[in-house]
């Protein structure tokens, strides 16, 4: 087997898949160990601090930057024991073991180290950054939810810090894969928060969730965790796993989830191959980091290798597999790109978990490949390099170590005891370009103008071309020329080199050559964009202006000017680009900006500027390349709108034109008979008001509104001056506005008078009202208080009634518990009597059929001559063989089907023939039923009406799903969900039996069912009998019973006692046994209806211990009868004696039944209705109090049914998948559906069937009134699983109301129910047939196959005809004779002698 190393992503991740790496040990400078006293399992960095901690064998080190110690924690030893769950003192056989450091996590928000050790179930504790001596938190008695790390020590465990969003909080929290131990959690990965919130306690795993459980893949799947990392909100994992408890071959996956993902819905699998056949196919450590431009690649014959893998690959990839998930099922559909962009991080609709398969592998070359085994990788970039440190299981020195990190520009070498601070670079110590380059070192260069051994980060002049030479690519700087030839030490010049591999270059910068040597190198181009600019460059660089390049270049650069002096060329002719305004007045006056090129250099070079002539003055002070001129051009006004207005102004003009964007605003003005215009006539200050003869301030003035204060009291109208009097002091006053000279009346103001009359009038009214008032009041006070003592009444009447039905419930639910003490033991020794399975399906499939327990199903007898036995067990072997053919079966089916005489009866028959006759083939009928499945879906969602499939057994095929989910569940049945449905079943029985229950109308007082509710409050009292079986033994067993009960009510419960350890099935019968009362030497024997029984009119009453006076400590014998003749005779007396007595129609034993029509009828006086008996509704409380007593067995058994934590059949979760992918096929099937779909196909068709039919798993016996109330808790069990809301109101049924309070807690569980196991593994096709086939195998030889057979070819001659016709329209089946085989087969079943 071959293993590798994975390492960086794009980001890549680099993957070692056990390498080693190329380089020489760095033995040349002195390097910082530290030595450890044990072997060291992890090393973080602080990276604020940079301080270094080791995890290592029962210590945990804190170390600065140079590896001196500076605290240490001790872990261990520790007293534990592999069995202890903590705390340890609790535990025995413990002893000093060993602490190996699992998990170390620095936690910066909180200044905390996590550490995770292997003791005490893997607990982890927080240590102070500063001071890992100091313990911030442990706890160990916060139980399994708190266990994180493994015990085993072979077992490896990776974490990553992350945070989690609950209720808009943010929280921190580290996520932890690791390993199965079969010891530890069962969690392969979990979520684990580091603080107290609610009902979460530091270290718990907050995210449940069954997509990685360990559970289902142990002991067939081994997990070996090696790194786990986060990127872009995704957490990653990396690990290798077995396929198979057989195969122990490892392949190596990728997962990964999403930071917010509190569901792990997102949870994804991807395979990854590294190299040539997946030849290297575990990983052994891995390395995420940035990569480098140039990867090194080489190939060898080795056992381990470096492989890597970019992140966007692995992501793409990941989208891929989603998006096509067929693997899950043949048929399933590709999920559309858009609903994975809208639901990245998964959703619970959408398929979860998703596991990789070969075909999805991705695919790597190999990178690097050594001989020995690596078992660590880290990664850095220098110079656009990555650059791979490799670690091996020898504990090389240098880059070859047991265990490598990279902090900052040292390597930290592991090995089991030291750990080592190793510089990645010795540049400096090279002298020389030669001895620098030959190392061939990647952090090392030579840096051509400093003159020494660098990396590139040191060298200043790096990032020119050829300024830092790379030591792998084995290149030198060498001289070719120098000019001058030789200067002055003292005198700074002009140097010009060229060296190789470099070219000449003149850059703005100072080059040091030596200590003696200065040279200014200067670049023409910068500043100088056009010829005009660049001759204004200083004469002493020798700049000119290159006309073939466009460009200012040093002159002996301009080599295609060679016959002509560059110095003397002349600049091109100078382009203007913009000018600003573009208009101005013809009178001139505006300053102009022209901007262009190759505008001159100095201002005097600007010779003249003129427009359209006329000459424009330049402006010298503000020249910058760019100069004024003017532009002539004058607005001119050709109308004015309005031209007409008010001598004292105030209006809009507007004024139309041409040229009136001509110069700036500033320069316009606008006049009116040489008045210039502004924006308003007046001002609020300028303006007066006037009413009356008082002048008021005018607050506010707008174009058409104005604000001003009137006076309080009415003023005098003005003089007549101004205006004319008005007649009346009534009258309105004008609003008078002055501004100037002017005047204007803009409105008219009216006071008015108080009206005295109005006065006196107001008391008349007033008085009147309040006297109202006040006995209005008075009534209203005195009926309130009269309707108050009435509520109070009613409340403590409810308040007593509510106490009353909680004491009862409790009384009841104690007395219950107690009682039911003893069955409780008998059932944890194994004493639930369910039935084998051959009995259970007869029950299932055959019992509700018309013949009941005669059905030749559960018999198996056939009446078939002796001569033909042998003939028609071949034929049928045969049928069986033509059942085989999926083209007959179909075309069988179909062509049934297809007959209106096929009523829903005997589709329900045949689909449990069919399954009896290939239960040694279920793997075919799941084929079979799964085909059918998807014709009957696409009819319903073409239909538009997709809610209603699998609602009714109306087709063969859903009534096939039944039986496959009764064939599926047994085991599960047995194993989990049985018992509490037995405690359920006894409970029911047990409450219903402590009350009076009426023989003839089977009505109890106990109850869950209304309509079984008995309405009459019967007197009784319980009476303790003793019991002795005659021929038995003179042991007496105390029988509790009412001295109501009938004698046979008697019998069943005196037999339910004295049996109880034997099933329903062994024990005799009420009729097969006589009762006998011995009040003394002589006894009598008691029966049902004897001469004494009490006649009451024309009714007879049944007796009961009461008719004969029985009492408390009576001694009753229980005798069988025996088959002898004069016992026979004498018996036959009796018998004879109850028939005719029975004849009379008219026998009742608790109420007479026309006692309820009369009280029904009976109508009249108060005095008439106080007469008749009470009203059944009186005695609902007492299914309060039912239901309260039965509430924890009622719980107990939804919960094991609808509780996905626990295990969940294979066959449950196989079909839902299979429901959701389908759905997917289908645009109008939503959410809803789906859920109505699940619920039909499981709750409706299986659970609730068994519910209302204990007996069909348990050899129990049921009783009408028992089954009344297991009625009403299948009822409540459906209504949990409907998603329409059910709106109750006092006309709702009695048994809705009931259960109106916990119907939505039941909701939810199945909400809960269905959402765990969409998160569940995937069962496959192959998983699945495999456990059907086990099924096939443990069952089918107990099973009445020929029977079934025989009775499958009933239905296959009444419709013979139509079947040939069938079979003979289908080429298929005409390829395959299938028409010539059926006629063989009815040849021989039916005796007939034909030509074949």
């Amino acid at each position: 087997m071959a293993s590798w190393v994975q390492a960086a992503p794009l980001l890549p991740l680099l993957l070692l898949f056990c390498l080693s790496a190329a380089g020489e040990p760095l033995q040349e400078e002195a390097v910082l160990d530290f030595p450890s006293k044990t072997a060291i399992n992890n090393v973080v960095q602080d990276p604020r601090s940079g301080r270094v901690y080791l995890g290592a064998v029962n210590t945990i080190y804190q170390l600065d930057a140079a590896l001196r110690e500076e605290a240490r924690a001790e872990t261990g030893p520790r007293e534990d024991a592999r069995t202890c769950t903590p705390p340890v003192s609790a535990c025995q056989d413990t002893k000093p073991s060993p602490n190996v450091n699992k998990l170390l996590l620095v936690h910066p928000a909180n200044g905390s180290l996590i550490v995770c050790g292997s003791r005490y179930r893997g607990i982890c504790s927080l240590l102070n950054l500063t001071n890992v001596e100091q313990q911030l938190y442990y706890s160990d008695s916060k139980g399994e939810r708190t266990y994180v790390a493994s015990i085993e020590d072979g077992v490896a465990v990776v974490g990553v810090m992350s945070t989690y969003v609950k209720d808009g909080n943010a929280f921190n929290v580290f996520l932890v894969g690791k390993g199965y131990g079969s010891l530890d959690s069962s969690k392969l990965i979990s979520t684990r928060i580091l603080q107290d919130y609610r009902d979460w306690v530091v270290f718990e795993s907050i995210v449940e969730a069954s997509t990685v459980q360990a559970t289902p893949f142990v002991p067939k799947y081994l997990h070996d965790f090696r790194h786990a990392f986060k990127e872009e909100g995704f957490v990653y994992f990396l690990f290798s796993r077995t396929m198979g408890s057989t195969d122990n071959k490892n392949f190596t996956f990728v997962s990964r989830l999403c930071e917010d993902d509190p569901h792990y819905y997102s949870y994804t699998e991807l395979q990854l191959n590294c190299g040539p056949g997946n030849r290297y196919n575990k990983v052994q450590a891995a390395y995420v980091a940035s990569p480098g431009k140039e990867l090194a690649r080489g190939m060898t014959d080795a056992d381990s290798a470096l492989c890597m893998y970019p992140l966007k690959a692995i992501n793409e990839r990941l989208v891929d597999l989603i998006s096509y998930i067929s693997y899950l099922f043949s048929l399933s559909p590709p999920l559309q790109k858009d609903t994975l962009n809208n639901f990245k991080c998964g959703a619970d609709f959408l398929p979860a978990p998703l596991a990789s398969k070969p075909e999805f592998a991705l695919q790597a070359e190999v990178v690097i490949t050594r001989t020995s085994i690596l078992t660590a990788v880290a990664v850095a970039v220098e110079n656009d390099h990555t650059i791979a440190f490799l670690g091996n299981s020898l504990g090389e020195v240098g880059i070859h170590a047991v265990s490598v990190r990279v902090v900052d520009s040292v390597i930290l070498q592991i090995s089991k005891v030291p750990i080592t601070k190793v510089p990645v670079q010795a540049c400096h110590l090279k002298t020389d370009c030669q001895s620098c380059v030959s190392t061939r070192d990647p952090y090392c260069g030579w840096c051509v103008l400093e003159g020494r051994c660098t990396r590139r980060s040191s060298c200043r002049r790096a990032e020119e071309k050829n300024g830092w030479l790379w030591s792998p690519k084995q290149q030198c700087v060498k001289i070719v020329s120098f000019h001058p030839p030789n200067l002055s030490c003292r005198k700074t010049q002009q140097v010009v080199y060229r060296a190789g591999p470099c070219s000449g270059r003149i850059v703005p910068s100072i080059l040091q050559l030596s200590s003696s040597f200065t040279v200014t190198l200067y670049n023409c181009s910068l500043g100088r964009e056009d010829c005009s600019l660049c001759k204004n460059a200083a004469p002493k660089y020798s700049c000119v202006w290159c006309a073939k390049r466009k460009s200012c270049v040093y002159e002996k650069l301009c080599i295609d000017q060679a016959t002509e002096d560059p110095q003397d060329t002349e600049c091109p002719d100078p382009q203007i680009t913009d000018i600003i305004p573009r208009y101005g007045p013809v009178k001139g006056g505006i300053s102009v900006t022209i901007k262009g090129s190759n505008l001159g250099i100095h201002k005097d070079d600007i010779k003249a500027v003129s427009v359209v002539g006329v000459p424009c003055i330049h402006q010298e002070d503000r020249y910058a390349g760019v100069f004024s001129y003017m532009i002539l051009q004058d607005p001119i006004a050709s109308s004015v709108h309005p031209d007409k207005g008010s001598k004292a102004g105030g209006m809009v003009i507007t004024i139309s034109g041409s040229n009136l964007d001509t110069a700036t605003r500033e320069d316009v003005s606008v006049t009116v008979g040489g008045v210039v215009c502004f924006s308003k006539a007046m001002t609020a200050k300028e303006a007066q008001a006037f009413v009356g003869d008082i002048p008021y301030f005018v607050n506010t003035l707008q174009d058409d509104k104005l604000f001003l204060d009137p006076p309080s009291s009415q003023p005098r109208a003005l003089s007549k001056r101004h205006r004319r009097r008005r007649d009346t002091s009534s009258d309105p006053l004008d609003l008078l506005i002055k501004f100037g000279n002017g005047e204007w009346v803009v409105g008219s103001v009216h006071y008015e008078r108080k009206n005295e009359v109005s006065l006196l009038i107001i008391p008349a009214v007033i008085v009147p009202m309040l006297l109202i008032i006040l006995i209005s009041v008075y009534c209203y006070r005195r009926k309130s208080q009269q309707a108050e003592r009435e509520y109070e009444k009613v409340k403590h009447q409810l308040e007593n009634l509510e106490e009353s039905v909680r004491d009862r419930c409790k009384k009841e639910f104690t007395d219950l518990m107690i009682e039911m003490e003893d069955h409780t033991n008998d059932l944890s020794e194994g004493r639930i009597p369910f039935l084998d399975y051959k009995t259970y399906t007869d029950r299932v499939f055959f019992l509700p059929s018309k013949d009941g327990a005669n059905d030749v199903m559960i018999t198996g007898k056939l009446d078939i001559p002796e001569a033909r036995k042998a003939i028609v067990a071949q034929a049928l072997n045969q049928f069986s063989n033509l059942l085989n053919s999926k083209t007959f079966l179909i075309n069988f089916i179909k062509t049934l089907e297809g007959r209106p005489d096929f009523n829903a009866r005997a589709k329900v028959y045949f689909a449990s023939l069919l399954t009896v006759a290939l239960h040694g083939k279920l793997e075919y009928y799941t084929d079979i039923m799964r085909t059918l499945l998807l014709e009957l879906m696409g009819n319903y969602v073409d239909s538009k009406n997709p809610k209603l499939m699998l609602r009714r057994s109306e087709t063969v095929v859903e009534r096939m799903l039944c039986n496959w989910m009764s064939i599926c569940l047994y085991q599960f049945l047995k194993d989990s969900a049985g018992e509490p449905l037995y405690k359920l079943f006894r409970a029911i029985k047990h409450q219903i039996e402590k009350g009076p229950v009426d023989a003839r109308v089977k009505k109890a007082k106990y109850t869950l069912n209304d309509t079984g509710l008995l309405g009459d409050d019967v007197e009784y009292c319980v009476l303790v009998s003793d019991v002795l079986v005659h021929g038995e033994g003179p042991d007496v067993t105390p029988v509790k019973v009412l001295n109501c009960d009938t004698v046979s009510q008697v019998k069943e419960k005196i037999i339910e006692a004295v049996y109880r350890n034997l099933p329903y099935s062994q024990r005799p019968k009420v009729d097969s046994v006589t009762l006998e009362w011995r009040p003394g030497s002589t006894g009598q024997i008691l029966s049902d209806l004897d001469l004494t029984s009490q006649k009451e009119g024309r009714w007879r009453r049944i007796n009961t211990l009461a008719h004969y006076n029985v009492r408390d400590n009576a001694t009753l014998v229980l005798s069988r009868v025996l088959h002898t003749q004069q016992n026979y005779d004498q018996n036959q007396d009796n018998q004879e004696e109850r028939n005719s007595l029975l004849d009379d129609d008219k026998v009742f034993h608790l109420v007479r039944p026309d006692e309820l029509d009369e009280m029904k009828s009976k109508r009249g006086s108060m005095k008439d209705k106080s007469m008749t008996k009470a009203i059944t509704e009186i005695y609902l409380t007492r299914l309060l109090s039912v239901k309260g007593t039965l509430q924890q067995f009622v719980d107990d058994f939804f919960r094991s049914v609808l509780c996905s934590g626990a295990v969940v059949p294979p066959a449950i979760k196989y079909f839902f998948d299979f429901l959701d992918e389908q759905a997917l096929k289908h645009d109008n099937v939503d959410e809803e559906t789906i859920h109505i779909w699940k619920t039909n196909s499981l709750p409706l068709r299986f659970w609730v069937n068994i519910l209302k039919n204990p007996h069909f798993i348990f050899d129990v016996h049921v009783t009408e009134v028992v089954d009344a109330s297991l009625s009403v808790i299948a009822q409540t069990f459906m209504d949990a699983c409907t998603k329409s809301e059910h709106k109750l109101s006092r006309d709702s049924p009695s048994n809705k109301l009931l259960y109106a309070k916990e119907i939505s807690t039941y909701k939810k569980m199945v909400d809960d129910y269905y959402k765990g196991i969409r998160q569940m593994v995937s069962v496959s096709d192959q998983d699945m047939n495999t456990h059907l086939a086990e099924v096939s195998r443990t069952h089918t030889d107990k099973l009445n196959i020929q029977v079934a057979l025989y009775q499958l070819y009933q239905y296959a001659s009444k419709y013979y005809d139509g079947i040939i016709q069938s079979l003979d329209e289908d080429p298929a089946a005409q390829s395959k004779q299938l028409t010539l085989r059926l006629q063989q087969i009815a040849a021989a079943l039916e005796n007939k002698v034909t030509d074949l």
